[in-house]
C-alpha cells in the first residue's frame, strides 16, 4: 500500500515508518523542514518525503495515488494558550487535503476520553477526532493512555523521579488510576489496523492488562530497577505546584508538565472491546514494557525521544533558517588546534553533552543548567537520546543540533537555554586544523552586558574543551 504519514520526526512516527517498511508499504513521508530528516529512512528505496505544514499547507502537495493515511500530529508541550483551535485548524487542512486524495482509511492516534472531566489535552484530543471525519475515507481512531517505552515523555519522567528521589512527598494525583500500554504494542495496533475493513470508522481504546495507579507505576518502575523508594502523597499539592515540583525534578520542560498534570488527574481506563481478537495482539504488562524499554536503552538504541521534538525546547523556527552563522552584529569566541587523529576527534565531538559532559569545567555547565532551570529554560537534564549518535533536530543538553554531518566534519549547535540573545556553537575540521566557534548575537543592552560577563569564564572552558577534543589521554 501507499501510506502517508505525518509527524515524521515525532516519537510514534518514527518508529511506525520502520514497521511499515518491513511490512514493505510504499511511504509518503511529511515533514515541516527537510533538514531534519531521520537518518534511519532517509534513503530508503520505499521513501518519499514532502516539505508541508498543515498549519499553512501548500495544496496538491500530496500525491492522489495514496491509499491510506496516519494523522499523527500532536505536541503536549506547546506553549500556545490556543493550542486546542490550532490542533483542531490543523486537523481540518489535513482532511482536506487528504479528501482530495483516492485515500481510502485515516488512522489516527488519540487519548482515551472516557472520564466525565477531560483534561485541556484531551478534549482537545477528542476535538481533533471529530475534525479528522470525513464522507470521503474511513477514520480509525486508536485510544492510548499513558505510552511505556525508552524516549516516550511519561516513561522518561518516571525515570528522572524513581531514580533521583529515594523518598517522594508527592501530590494526590498519584492515586489516579490508568492502564499503561507498552511503545511495541501501540506500533502493533497502528501496523495492524491499516487496511482491515473492520475498524473503518469506528474507535477503539487500547491499553495494557495493569489497572494500577501511577504511584503504583513508580513504585513497579524501582521495582524492575532494585531500587528501594518511599512515596508520601498530600492534598495540598495544586496542580500548578506539581507541575513545578515536575519541572524542577525532571527533564519536562513547564509546557509539558503542566499538560502532563492536568491530565493525569483524569482517570484513564479503557473501555473493553474486540480490538485484540481483531488485531491479533496480547498487550504486555507494565513491568514487561519497562524492562524491554531498559533494554533498548542500555544497548544505546533508542530510535526517537520526546526531547528530540522542537516543541520540547524553545527553538520554534526551521533549521535551515539558523545554519548559517551570522557574520554581523555578533560577538565571537573562535579557537584552532591541530588535529592529530580527526577520527578520535570527530567521535569525541559527536559524544559531547549528556553523560559524557563537555570535557572541560562540567561542574560550571551544570551550574550554567541550573540557573537556565531556574529562570523557566530547558536546563541540562534532557541529555541527549544517543551516546554516538547526532543527527540535525536532536536536542542535546540546552542546545538543538542544526547541522550534524561526520563526512563534512562538521556540528552545529543552536542554544535553548534562557538568554538576552541567539547563540551558536560550531566545531568544524579542516585541513587537519579543528575550529571551535562560539558566536552570540545580542538582544539590545542586556544582550551585550550578558556576553562581557560571562567573557571571562571562556578563557578556560572553552579552551579546556577544544583541547579535550584534540588531546588523546
Amino acid at each position: 500500500m501507499k501510506v502517508l504519514i505525518t509527524g515524521t520526526t515525532g516519537y510514534i512516527a518514527k518508529r511506525l515508518a520502520l514497521q511499515l517498511l518491513e511490512d514493505n508499504h510504499e511511504l509518503i513521508c511529511c515533514v515541516r523542514d527537510l533538514n531534519r530528516i531521520p537518518h534511519e529512512i532517509e534513503d530508503h528505496p520505499l521513501c518519499q518525503f514532502i516539505k508541508l505544514d498543515f498549519l499553512d499547507p501548500e495544496p496538491n502537495k500530496i500525491p492522489k495515488d495514496i491509499d491510506a493515511a496516519y494523522y499523527l500530529i500532536h505536541s503536549m508541550s506547546t506553549n500556545s494558550e490556543d493550542f486546542g483551535e490550532l490542533e483542531r485548524q490543523c486537523a481540518l487542512n489535513f482532511k482536506n487535503l487528504v479528501s482530495a486524495t483516492n485515500c481510502r482509511q485515516v488512522i489516527y492516534l488519540s487519548g482515551i476520553v472516557n472520564d466525565k472531566s477531560l483534561s485541556k489535552h484531551l478534549k482537545s484530543r477528542l476535538q481533533v477526532e471529530n475534525s479528522l471525519k470525513s464522507d470521503d475515507y474511513a477514520l480509525t481512531t486508536f485510544r492510548a493512555g499513558i505510552i511505556v517505552g525508552s524516549g516516550s515523555a511519561s516513561f522518561e519522567i518516571i525515570r528522572d523521579i524513581v531514580e533521583k528521589l529515594p523518598f517522594m512527598i508527592t501530590p494526590r494525583w498519584l492515586n489516579t488510576k490508568t492502564q499503561p500500554l507498552g511503545i511495541r504494542d501501540v506500533l502493533k495496533f497502528l501496523a495492524g489496523g491499516l487496511g482491515k475493513e473492520d475498524l473503518y470508522n469506528n474507535s477503539y481504546d487500547i491499553y495494557g492488562p495493569d489497572v494500577i495507579t501511577y504511584k503504583q507505576m513508580l513504585l513497579q518502575f524501582a521495582e524492575v530497577r532494585g531500587l528501594k523508594r518511599y512515596i508520601v502523597t498530600l492534598p495540598i499539592l495544586t496542580p500548578k505546584l506539581s507541575s513545578y515540583w515536575l519541572y524542577f525534578v525532571t527533564s519536562t520542560s513547564f509546557q509539558l508538565a503542566s499538560a502532563l498534570v492536568d491530565s493525569m488527574t483524569v482517570e484513564v481506563i479503557g473501555k473493553p472491546s474486540n480490538i485484540n481478537d481483531i488485531i491479533g495482539i496480547e498487550p504486555m504488562d507494565y513491568k514487561t514494557a519497562v524492562n524491554l524499554a531498559f533494554q533498548k536503552i542500555e544497548q544505546n538504541a533508542v530510535i526517537s525521544s520526546w526531547k528530540d521534538a522542537a516543541s520540547s525546547g524553545r527553538f520554534k523556527d526551521q533549521l535551515s533558517k539558523h545554519i548559517e552563522l551570522p557574520q554581523y552584529g555578533c560577538f565571537k569566541d573562535v579557537k584552532y588546534r591541530t588535529v592529530s587523529d580527526e577520527a578520535y576527534t570527530l567521535d569525541k565531538i559527536w559524544s559531547i553533552g549528556g553523560r559524557n559532559g563537555w570535557y572541560s569545567f562540567n561542574g560550571l555547565w551544570k551550574l550554567r543548567g541550573y540557573i537556565d532551570k531556574i529562570f523557566g529554560g530547558v536546563g541540562l537534564r534532557r541529555g541527549r537520546t544517543s551516546d554516538t549518535y547526532l543527527e540535525a533536530g536532536d536536542a542535546l543538553d540546552f542546545w538543538r543540533v542544526l547541522y550534524a554531518n561526520k563526512e563534512e566534519k562538521r556540528l552545529l549547535l543552536f542554544a535553548e537555554m534562557r538568554l538576552p540573545g541567539e547563540a551558536w556553537l560550531e566545531f568544524k575540521i579542516e585541513d587537519n586544523e579543528l575550529c571551535q566557534r562560539a558566536v552570540f548575537r545580542p538582544r539590545g543592552l542586556w544582550g551585550r552586558l550578558y556576553w562581557f560577563s560571562v567573557l571571562p569564564f571562556h578563557a578556560f572552558i572553552f579552551n579546556g574543551m577544544i583541547n579535550a577534543l584534540v588531546d588523546k589521554k
